[in-house]
């Protein structure tokens, strides 16, 4: 189990990880950075135009299920309590890692803790466990929304689905009651080679504004010990066979606090979106253009807006300038000239005088 958990840990160094070939860059154009694109400038704080930091607090409710000891369905129902915070990093728009700090209080088995044992209960049921536990991860943040946004969809973009998964240590405490009285069953401490724990889950996220998210979100957490109820299987009158890890529902309702001064954060853009909205525009703009604003008074051809010459004679050749054309350059325009190739005097008709 916890070998399971290391090697889901190192998945995502895998998957993101960079070539390591040093390459080296000038100013000159194009470069191994440039992939063909003359767009191409150094990304920086100056440069970004979107928040990608925030702080995410929440509350909620742990609910043990698979365990030798269970919070409902086994006995009198029992809840307990938890809290997170964490620190959250947008890498893309629909990707971002999560530094995550966990603390709270499970509560399994036929009664709660708080109770004194029921006795009018069978000897093999007259007991209970609770758990306070803290907990460190890592989380990677998939933003589902922008994932499988349809090209079509222009509604306001306000709701988005999120998926998680990631890993870290699990420092815990687990306490059993009986007839005996309560006493501490198993200490695990944090960051020790036992404490090592996985959890995945998905939320969803409600935008109330530019800084503020709501979000409601579920997340299954595998603890990897048999002892995390207070109970372990080898010693249990309620074994169930196949059991090695007591894991854990937790569902919360949290809020995040977007950092930074652009209007917008990265994980609520998407830049598909943005591309298709241009193309929109441009498809919806007035196509007509209108040529020759100022009308082409001399009908040569050359619009006025640029006609350098705009008194030209009917049916003289122009120039693109709108200037008649003169091939011999003896100052009498082709038009009139009796000798297109040879230079002239303008009273011999642009011909030389023999």
């Amino acid at each position: 189990m916890k070998l399971g958990l290391l090697l889901l840990a190192a998945l995502p160094i895998a998957t993101y990880a960079q070539d390591s070939i040093a390459v080296t860059s000038n100013d000159t154009y194009p470069n191994t950075f440039s992939s063909g694109s003359a767009n191409v400038s150094p990304f920086t704080n100056k440069s970004k135009r979107f928040n990608d930091w925030a702080i995410s607090i929440g509350a909620g409710v742990p609910l043990v299920q698979h365990a030798e000891l269970r919070s409902i369905k086994h006995g009198k129902d029992v809840f307990g309590y938890s809290a997170y915070i964490s620190i959250d990093k947008a890498i893309t728009h629909s990707f971002g890692i999560n530094l995550q700090y966990d603390r709270g209080e499970t509560r399994q088995g036929w009664f709660n803790t708080k109770d004194p044992v029921p006795t009018n209960l069978p000897a093999n049921q007259q007991i209970a466990g609770r758990t306070q536990y803290d907990a460190i991860s890592v989380l990677g943040d998939v933003n589902f929304s922008n994932l499988l946004r349809r090209v079509d969809n222009h509604s306001p973009y306000r709701w988005a689905l999120h998926g998680y998964a990631g890993v870290g240590t699990l420092a815990y405490r687990a306490y059993q009651k009986t007839t005996a009285g309560q006493r501490m069953m198993t200490e695990i401490k944090p960051f020790s080679a036992g404490s090592l724990f996985g959890q995945a889950g998905a939320g969803v996220k409600y935008k109330v504004s530019r800084v503020l998210d709501l979000e409601a979100r579920a997340m299954y957490v595998v603890t990897g010990d048999d002892t995390f109820d207070g109970e372990a299987r080898s010693t249990s009158a309620n074994q169930t066979t196949g059991k090695v890890s007591d894991n854990f529902f937790n569902a919360t309702l949290g809020v995040s606090l977007k950092l930074g001064k652009h209007e917008s954060h990265l994980m609520w853009h998407d830049p598909l979106q943005e591309a298709y909205y241009k193309i929109n525009v441009l498809e919806n703009k007035d196509a007509e253009f209108v040529v020759c604003e100022k009308g082409d008074l001399d009908n040569d051809g050359v619009c006025d807006d640029w006609d350098r010459q705009l008194d030209t004679p009917a049916g003289a050749r122009v120039d693109g300038a709108g200037v008649a054309l003169d091939m011999d350059l003896d100052g009498v325009i082709d038009l009139y000239d009796k000798c297109v190739t040879v230079p002239g005097p303008v009273e011999n008709n642009g011909c030389p005088t023999k």
